[in-house]
């Protein structure tokens, strides 16, 4: 088999969760605890604004439109705890 086919097929089995930073999959963690954005900011010792922002980059990559008839985070922590 050609390698870069091997490849490919590898990387579309990879977890959802592969394309985040580690950063963002522990703001996904702390998330799946059920703490919230501010509870978040402190643990991580960052502003409430960055994890916002690391949410939103997470709801991006997992796919989550503001569209989406379910509740993004909740779908985003399903992800998580599907992973």
């Amino acid at each position: 088999l050609d390698p870069e086919v091997v490849s490919q097929l590898m990387a579309s089995r990879q977890s959802p969760l592969a394309a985040l930073t580690p950063r963002e999959r522990e703001v996904l963690g702390l998330m799946a605890q059920g703490l919230d954005n501010s509870t978040i900011a402190t643990a991580l010792v960052i502003t409430e604004r960055s994890v916002s922002k690391h949410i939103g980059a997470i709801f991006t990559k997992l796919g989550l439109p503001h569209t989406d008839s379910g509740h993004r985070r909740v779908l985003a922590v399903l992800a998580y705890l599907n992973s």
